[in-house]
C-alpha cells in the first residue's frame, strides 16, 4: 500500500476566514464542481458523489484538534495539480497622473473590477489587490436601496453593496469593515441581475487571479 501527499499547507485563519474557506468547499461540492484544495484554487479534487467522512475532536497538550477527513475510491476521483486558479488577471499600472492603479480584467477582455482610486506608492495599490483577493469570495451581498445589512455571522471583512447611481443604473462596490471602498464595478448595469453577475464573477475570479505589474 503506497501513500502520496499531493498537497499540504498550514496557515492561521480568523473565524471568518475559516468560514469563507469552508464555504468555498461546500459551494463546489453542492454544484458538483472540482473542490479547491489550496487558497488559490490551483489544486482541485473532482470527487465521486458519495464519500466516507470521519470527524475527530481531540485534546492534546493544551491544544484542541478538530479534524474532518473525507475518503473516496481513487478510481472515482480526479486530482488536478495545475488547475486554472482564475479566469481573470489583476493589472497593476500607472495612470496619466503617474499614480498606481489596478483593474481586474477577465480573460474575455472585460474589466470586471477596479480600485477606484490612484496611489502614490505601488505598495498601497498592491495592498488593495491583496485585500480584494482575501475578502471578495466570502463577502456578503447587500442591497443598500433596501437598507439591508450584512449578517453578523460568516462572510469576510468586507461586503458587496448593490446600489443605483444618478443615472439610475445598478452598480456594486466592495466596502471593507473599516469603511473603505476597496473595489467597485467601474460601470453601471441596466439591471440588478447583471450587476450581481458582475460581482459574482469577481467573487469567483479574484482570489486566485495572477497580478501583472509594470516593468521597473
Amino acid at each position: 500500500m503506497t501513500e502520496e501527499t499531493i498537497h499540504e499547507s498550514s496557515r492561521s485563519r480568523t473565524r471568518q476566514g475559516l468560514a469563507t474557506y469552508l464555504r468555498r468547499i461546500a459551494r463546489a461540492l453542492g454544484r458538483g464542481e472540482p473542490v479547491p484544495v489550496d487558497e488559490d484554487g490551483t489544486v482541485t479534487v473532482d470527487a465521486a458523489g458519495t464519500g466516507d467522512v470521519e470527524v475527530e475532536l481531540e485534546r492534546e497538550d493544551g491544544t484542541v484538534h478538530f479534524e474532518i477527513e473525507v475518503e473516496w475510491p481513487e478510481e472515482e476521483v480526479a486530482v488536478d495539480e495545475d488547475a486554472s486558479a482564475s479566469k481573470a488577471t489583476f493589472e497593476l499600472y500607472t495612470d496619466k497622473a503617474d499614480k498606481f492603479r489596478w483593474r481586474l480584467r477577465h480573460d474575455n477582455g472585460n474589466i470586471i473590477a477596479d480600485g477606484g482610486e490612484g496611489y502614490a506608492d505601488k505598495r498601497d495599490a498592491s495592498s488593495g489587490i491583496e485585500s480584494v483577493q482575501r475578502n471578495a469570495a466570502g463577502a456578503h451581498v447587500i442591497d443598500v436601496s433596501r437598507d439591508e445589512e450584512a449578517p453578523e455571522e460568516g462572510g469576510s471583512d468586507a461586503a458587496f453593496e448593490l446600489f443605483r447611481d444618478k443615472a439610475d443604473e445598478y452598480r456594486w462596490r466592495l466596502r471593507h469593515d473599516n469603511g473603505n471602498i476597496i473595489a467597485d464595478s467601474g460601470q453601471g448595469y441596466a439591471s440588478k441581475q447583471k450587476a450581481k453577475q458582475g460581482l459574482n464573477s469577481v467573487k469567483s475570479n479574484a482570489p486566485g487571479a495572477a497580478v501583472e505589474k509594470p516593468a521597473e
